[in-house]
């Protein structure tokens, strides 16, 4: 699809998937208040997306002979490790705080490209680098000590770490003829994710009676089975593929800054759903935060680091 049509098409499947990632936090921080570990809510949450993709993975059986470092890596550290981190931390902060720590990935891909490859960086991007970390200084209050638990702060800047890696990891090969699909990079990326995490996670010794219950969403009751299918179907499978069409009608770039909104919608429904009010200093860092993300997205690599500056191949993934 080409031309303005496509244009439109593909930003509204950003759109989509900025909506459907904004949303899980929100429906997973009442599994774990009810009762089930972050761990076993990841768990949960993987595997049944795996399951869902399970077909297109069967599809391109090949591919674990072709790219198996690729899938590892992008299901032990994009898929298993970001949601890992990211639903730890909402256990212990607040969503909007966690979802905007995360969004410090940009930030730190561009620190990765400076100092650790040691390769330049446009002005225009560490501007957005300053402001992202400015503007995170601003969420968790420094002037105060931390306004927040030091390690649910710290769980959410691990999250941002391995976001760097997703970034990293979606764009390997992505220029070569025999690049391999994207559909078949996330569903084996989620069945190896499933895979470690029911190692550490333990489903076995899972309280599966929560899920038959009642679980409080704000002042509400709603059932816990509803609010984990949102979590597997939407903020998983729905958000992936949106984020995989909006990304071939679009460039990475304008995908990845339609994704910022995911920060704004999960802090959005946070503050809606489920009474977490942030406070002045927390909206005025995360509108740092968020404009950072967007300088440090758009700004054009130098000659030097194009070859290295990973280009999402989906939108980022937090959660």
């Amino acid at each position: 699809m080409q031309g303005s049509e496509g244009r439109n098409a593909g930003l509204g499947l950003a759109l989509a998937s900025a909506f459907a990632f904004g949303g899980s936090g929100v429906a997973a921080k009442p599994l774990i208040e009810a009762g089930l570990d972050p761990l076993q809510v990841v768990w949960l949450r993987v595997a049944g997306a795996a399951l869902v993709m399970l077909p297109i993975a069967l599809r391109h059986r090949g591919m674990v002979r072709q790219r198996p470092g690729l899938l590892a890596g992008f299901g032990l550290l994009a898929i298993a490790g970001c949601q890992a981190f990211y639903f730890a931390a909402i256990s212990r902060i607040p969503v909007g705080v966690a979802i905007l720590v995360e969004f410090l990935g940009p930030a730190l891909l561009l620190g990765w490209v400076r100092f650790v490859q040691r390769r330049p960086v446009s002005r225009s991007a560490a501007i957005g680098v300053a402001l992202a970390v400015g503007g995170m200084a601003s969420v968790v209050e420094v002037w105060s000590g931390l306004a927040f638990d030091a390690l649910g702060l710290l769980l959410a800047f691990g999250a941002a770490c391995c976001q760097v890696s997703y970034f990293v990891l979606a764009d390997h090969g992505s220029d070569a003829e025999d690049a391999p699909d994207p559909l078949a990079i996330i569903s084996y990326g989620l069945l190896i994710a499933a895979a470690a995490l029911t190692v550490v996670s333990r489903p076995w010794g899972m309280d599966w009676s929560v899920l038959t219950r009642q679980a409080a969403l704000g002042d509400k009751n709603v059932p816990a089975l509803l609010l984990l299918g949102w979590v597997i179907l939407v903020s998983t499978v729905v958000a992936y593929l949106t984020g995989v069409l909006a990304v071939r009608r679009l460039s990475p770039q304008v995908a990845g800054v339609v994704a910022c909104l995911e920060a704004v919608v999960g802090t959005v429904f946070a503050w809606v759903l489920l009474g977490e009010h942030l406070g002045l200093p927390q909206v005025a860092g995360g509108a740092l935060v968020l404009a950072g993300a967007f300088v440090a997205q758009t700004a054009k690599p130098r000659q030097a680091a194009a070859d290295v500056m990973a280009e999402p191949l989906l939108e980022p993934d937090p959660v």
